[in-house]
């Protein structure tokens, strides 16, 4: 069963820059313990793969939710260049 942020999150067009607009820095994230990026991130762009984040760009809503969350402020986060990132649609 697909819940409704599954479902809206599918509607989302995206036009991805070769430039990530969000960096992470992954030293600071080995000495954090929450890893709230994780759970917080609606577009699962965090992951814990073999006990350290990986991050993925490409997903990304553009929401901010990572950078207010994370203690640690190893996350740079702004919006995409001109006309790349998420475009959202009506409905």
């Amino acid at each position: 069963m697909t819940t409704k942020i599954e479902t809206k999150l599918g509607t989302l067009r995206y036009n991805i820059d070769k430039e990530a607009h969000i960096q992470v820095n992954f030293q600071l994230c080995k000495n954090c313990k929450t890893k709230s990026c994780i759970a917080g991130c609606p577009a699962q762009c965090f992951q814990l793969i073999d006990s350290e984040i990986h991050f993925q760009y490409e997903d990304c809503i553009e929401c901010g939710t990572c950078k207010i969350l994370c203690n640690k402020k190893a996350i740079q986060w702004n919006y995409p260049r001109g006309t790349f990132g998420v475009a959202f649609q009506k409905g």
